[in-house]
């Protein structure tokens, strides 16, 4: 069973910055896209970013120009580098990757982290 494990979330104030980071146990697998997702109190859930195996990323309207995702292969990650924060962008974040295991693609999330964003 591969897990997602997230970190980096937090309180930081408006105009402030923060890391995420996401990274799969170790195991038997190629990871395709991964991409992180958000969810704030009485929303559902978005993609925040994604970015695929070749290295192509989308974004979010709400979040282009502030945020960047990237990948390590490496080391099973991805990572979302959040800069001038938003009290809007306060919610849930959860890592998203799409694995190849035993012939075929399993999507996995992540537990989630807090991002709280305060005016």
């Amino acid at each position: 069973q591969v897990r997602l494990v997230e970190s980096g979330g937090g309180l930081v104030r408006a105009g402030g910055s923060l890391r995420l980071s996401c990274a799969a146990s170790e195991g038997a697998f190629s990871i395709n896209a991964m991409g992180w997702y958000r969810q704030a109190p009485g929303k559902q859930r978005e993609l925040v970013a994604s970015i695929t195996s070749g290295g192509s990323t989308n974004y979010a309207d709400s979040v282009k120009g502030r945020f960047t995702i990237s990948r390590d292969d490496a080391k099973n990650a991805v990572y979302l580098q959040m800069n001038s924060l938003k009290p809007e962008d306060t919610a849930n974040y959860y890592c998203n990757a799409a694995i190849n295991q035993r012939g075929f693609t399993w999507a996995y999330w992540g537990q989630g982290t807090q991002v709280t964003v305060s005016s």
